[in-house]
């Protein structure tokens, strides 16, 4: 005879069976994705037609339900720098969903092969968590800072970061925030950072969880300062916002 207190314990037990399987399911995913970043350098005579040719295989792939993020961007301080970023549920994806107009304009518009960075995410992100955007009264901010750190302090590194990160996320001015190890060298790191404002990013700066990363950067790391390292990127593709 099945009693009423059986009947409750097994229905939790049915429910955290069911959220470790979900849980399961998610990291299995998480582990499947391939991430890709792309610099490419471009001839200024083919700048334009570059741009354009990055901005439609940004969109198409946007539409492609295999696709979790696309975006496109040039250096702030030298605009013929231009780095793609993407991720997608495989690298089976990734790979059928190459562009090719791009590949061959690359063949002549670029003054040196494009260089490619396959990266794992640390802290993974879901697909709306990444096409979350900026408002269209914001003047967004875009870091990169690649970190390539001191042989055996990497896990300390990780470890750091992996405490900060739910209150960089939590910050009202933030709307992305990651940090991704390089596959072929795992002392290599990078970390993408989109803030809606300068003054977000100051206010960034200033918070009081980010001290342990700034030591650690200080402290830690192959090559100083770690400045040298920081990348601010200017979006343009999909250049889309709430």
């Amino acid at each position: 005879m099945i009693t009423k207190a059986k009947l409750t314990v097994s229905k939790k037990v049915l429910g955290i069976f069911t959220v470790l399987f979900s849980l399961q399911s998610a990291l299995a995913t998480a582990q499947n994705e391939k991430a890709k970043i792309t610099r490419y350098e471009v001839k200024e005579q083919y700048l334009e037609k570059f741009q354009k040719a990055i901005s439609e295989y940004v969109q198409k792939s946007l539409s492609n339900e295999s696709n979790i993020m696309s975006e496109a961007y040039f250096e702030q301080n030298n605009k013929t720098v231009i780095w793609l970023f993407e991720r997608w549920t495989s690298k089976t994806a990734l790979d059928k969903n190459n562009s090719k107009s791009v590949k061959e304009l690359a063949q002549t518009a670029l003054v040196k092969p494009e260089e490619i960075i396959y990266v794992k995410d640390l802290e993974p992100l879901n697909k709306e968590q990444w096409r979350r955007t900026s408002k269209k009264e914001d003047n967004q901010l875009t870091i990169m800072l690649f970190v390539d750190a001191k042989a055996g302090t990497e896990k300390n590194f990780m470890e750091v970061y992996h405490t900060a990160m739910p209150q960089f996320r939590s910050e009202p001015g933030v709307v992305t925030y990651q940090l991704s190890q390089l596959e072929n060298d795992k002392t290599q790191f990078v970390t993408f950072e989109k803030f809606r404002s300068n003054d977000a990013f100051q206010y960034h700066l200033n918070f009081p969880p980010i001290q342990p990363v700034i030591d650690y950067l200080n402290t830690s790391i192959k090559k100083q300062p770690f400045q040298d390292g920081i990348h601010n990127l200017i979006e343009f593709a999909p250049l889309t916002r709430e």
